[in-house]
């Protein structure tokens, strides 16, 4: 373990000029967002944070440029249970793990799950977790998408995380079947929002945040098509809603894809394949981030699993036989 619990070295960062003249809580909640104004304004007043080496209040303004240290204090947090669940860690040291979740497991524990989870998980592997804020999980998957996670085991790593996340320096890629034949690759920017009616449901609306999600043809089938994509942003549902939006839809997807669109004359092995398919056909197939200890590039492949494989062989040989 690189630190233990209450003994991490600080989070140390630098207000952005763009902040000058609000007040210094405020400007904490946009550099730590793992952390509630409420905890913050508390480490300020008990002398957790400078601010140039000096102790400030919570009502101070700031100018920019100055050099923050937060001595964030680990509390754990008991309303998860860890559980002795299959976890397929592909990395971990002292600072991160790096995750292959398999589809159908819920990320984290919530309403009509409270057990069974990748944080009930994780926390049976690395009690320290529990002391991290989202028992330091930093992006999520939705829970029938596959794929490659990060997992934060030090405050530290969990600023660095979020950090490259909101600077968009981390590199996430997926694959995805979509319904339809894309022509070729492109971009598609639009903001993604709670659906004004649905509340359940995401959507592109002009009052949501800026969303872009950049996509290449990786084959092209008979009425489907495999591609990459790579997200600038992270929005919720962000690729699915984005592919629906643009007339290309995500193969089984119960929410924004609509029924199967088999090809005409259809193969019965490919009509077998999409109609037992029953989640959105999306993997997380690479991550590529900054170390929070040394700097280091690290990047992860995560191979597809076995239904997207099925799923691709299945296209394939329609195609191949038409």
């Amino acid at each position: 373990m690189s630190a233990a619990p209450g003994r991490e070295p600080p989070l140390v960062t630098v207000i952005p000029p763009e902040m000058a003249g609000i007040r210094l809580d405020r400007a904490l909640c946009v550099l730590f967002p793992a952390y509630s104004r409420a905890r913050l304004q508390h480490w300020i007043r008990c002398g957790r944070a400078t601010v140039d080496a000096r102790s400030p209040r919570p009502r101070d303004l700031v100018r920019g440029g100055e050099r923050v240290e937060l001595y964030a204090e680990a509390e754990p947090d008991e309303r998860w249970t860890p559980e002795p669940l299959p976890l397929p860690v592909i990395h971990q040291d002292d600072d991160i793990m790096v995750v292959d979740k398999p589809h159908g497991l819920v990320v984290h524990p919530g309403a009509g799950n409270r057990s069974g989870t990748l944080v009930n998980a994780l926390l049976h592997r690395d009690a320290w977790l529990s002391a991290i804020p989202r028992a330091g999980v930093v992006h999520r998957l939705d829970k029938d998408t596959s794929g490659l996670l990060v997992v934060a085991r030090s405050l530290r790593a969990h600023k660095s995380l979020v950090d490259q996340i909101r600077t968009r320096s981390m590199r996430r890629e997926y694959e995805a079947v979509v319904s339809g034949v894309v022509t070729a690759g492109g971009r598609i920017e639009a903001p993604v929002g709670r659906h004004p009616t649905q509340r359940t449901r995401m959507a592109v609306v002009p009052s949501g945040r800026p969303a872009t999600t950049h996509y290449r043809v990786l084959r092209r089938f008979r009425a489907h098509t495999h591609l990459r994509l790579r997200l600038e942003s992270g929005r919720t549902h962000q690729i699915r809603v984005h592919m629906a939006h643009a007339g290309f839809p995500l193969l089984g997807d119960p929410v924004y894809g609509g029924r199967p669109r088999p090809p005409a004359r259809c193969a019965s092995r490919l009509m077998r394949a999409l109609e037992s398919f029953r989640r959105q056909a999306l993997h997380a197939a690479a991550l590529e981030f900054r170390h929070p200890e040394d700097g280091r590039v690290l990047a992860f492949e995560a191979p597809l699993p076995p239904d997207l494989e099925e799923l691709l062989a299945a296209l394939a040989e329609d195609a191949d036989a038409a």
